[in-house]
């Protein structure tokens, strides 16, 4: 019900809400809960928290009254002994409930297998010393997934070091580091000379880690190149040439397992991952960890071919890199995008030794923004 009470030129009273004439936009309505709720006082501006809880409010919130002054709305608020006062710029971000602007929402470029020369690559005493540097660092992650950090230091401490510019190494059921070498008595087939299809790194756990650290210590074996693939890149192929596939693969959960001695890891998992805007974000794929899948025999007679027909894209020569890791390089790539793997090589032809850990996607992007941005309190 509109109480059509007038409290100034520019602010009508109404029973849920106001309106308020705001610059370029005319009458605009806003709810008296959301106005109460974000009143700028509100927010510490020391903690940057919320500091009022607006379920200890004995009333619903309604104006006393309320006007327009200057550049700001301010509002009085009746039961309470309260002022609000509200930026008209504030407003007009909210007034149509558009998300607010995230900096690290920033598109991502497919690339294809001529794309090792242009990988970016950044120095890792550079970025050390360079929180510029990180930052465009971290922006070639967001639209690329894939980087090099080249000049790595030949210690455990290094990649350490190397990983908390972006965030904190993230555990798995492995633990924070993993090696990578020949042993006797393997546990998974990263752990062989044998050849490793492409694929995304324990896609077993109900949140897979983001971001991907392999950093090489040494490699003069015979063979061994890396293969690298970028799972956006296919995907948005494959939902061109085959919707309905890609329609399957990307609504459908299929199992992934973990299993050994001490552990029985097992989660389920679409294989084409989308974001917010209905676009390809990644992928999670693993031929050694894809369980028996459960699903009913008459959806496998569709699911089973558009899920073959992706991974033979995966590995067209069109997106497929092929190159060798050199010592003191550490390859830094999204975890959910970028499917990667290895040729067979020859474990008594040299010494091959990759030492790896993860970090997470969204502390990445938090990164990113505290570096790029000043944020709401400063």
């Amino acid at each position: 019900m509109d109480t059509g009470v007038l409290n100034s030129s520019r602010v009508t009273l109404q029973e849920k809400g106001l309106e308020v004439a705001l610059p370029d936009r005319g009458a605009t309505y806003f709810n008296y809960y959301w106005l109460r709720d974000n009143c700028p006082t509100s927010f510490d501006s020391a903690t940057r928290e919320r500091q009022f809880d607006i379920f200890h409010l004995s009333q619903p919130p309604r104006p006393a009254n309320a006007s327009v002054e200057g550049d700001k709305l301010v509002v009085s608020w009746a039961n309470e002994n309260h002022v609000s006062q509200y930026p008209l710029t504030m407003l007009a971000s909210y007034a149509d409930g558009t998300h607010r602007p995230d900096p690290a929402d920033l598109p991502r470029k497919a690339w294809f297998s001529d794309h090792y020369p242009s990988i970016a690559r950044f120095s890792q005493p550079e970025l050390m010393k360079s929180p510029e540097k990180v930052a465009e660092w971290i922006k070639a992650m967001i639209v690329e997934g894939l980087t090099i950090v080249t000049d790595m230091p030949d210690s455990n401490e290094g990649l350490t070091e190397t990983v908390k510019l972006m965030g904190h190494v993230r555990s798995t059921f492995f633990g924070e580091f993993f090696d990578v070498r020949t042993y006797i008595n393997p546990t998974n087939t990263a752990y062989t000379a044998k050849a490793l299809e492409l694929h995304t790194d324990t896609p077993a756990e109900e949140h897979a880690p983001g971001i991907q650290f392999l950093h090489c210590r040494a490699n003069s074996v015979e063979g061994g190149l890396s293969i690298y693939s970028d799972g956006v890149a296919v995907a948005n192929d494959f939902r061109k040439i085959d919707p309905e596939g890609f329609r399957l693969l990307s609504e459908i959960d299929i199992p992934f397992y973990c299993e050994h001695d001490t552990y029985d890891m097992r989660s389920r998992q679409r294989v084409i991952e989308l974001d917010k805007h209905g676009e390809v974000s990644g992928l999670t794929i693993s031929q050694h960890m894809a369980d028996i899948f459960d699903l009913p025999q008459t959806v496998l007679d569709d699911y089973y071919p558009a899920f073959c027909r992706f991974g033979k894209m995966l590995q067209d020569d069109k997106y497929m890199m092929r190159f060798l890791m050199k010592a003191g390089e550490c390859m830094v790539f999204d975890n959910h995008r970028i499917v990667h793997g290895r040729l067979a090589y020859s474990a008594t032809s040299g010494d091959r030794y990759l030492r790896g850990c993860y970090a997470d996607r969204e502390e990445m992007r938090s990164t990113y923004r505290a570096l790029t941005t000043e944020g709401r309190f400063k």
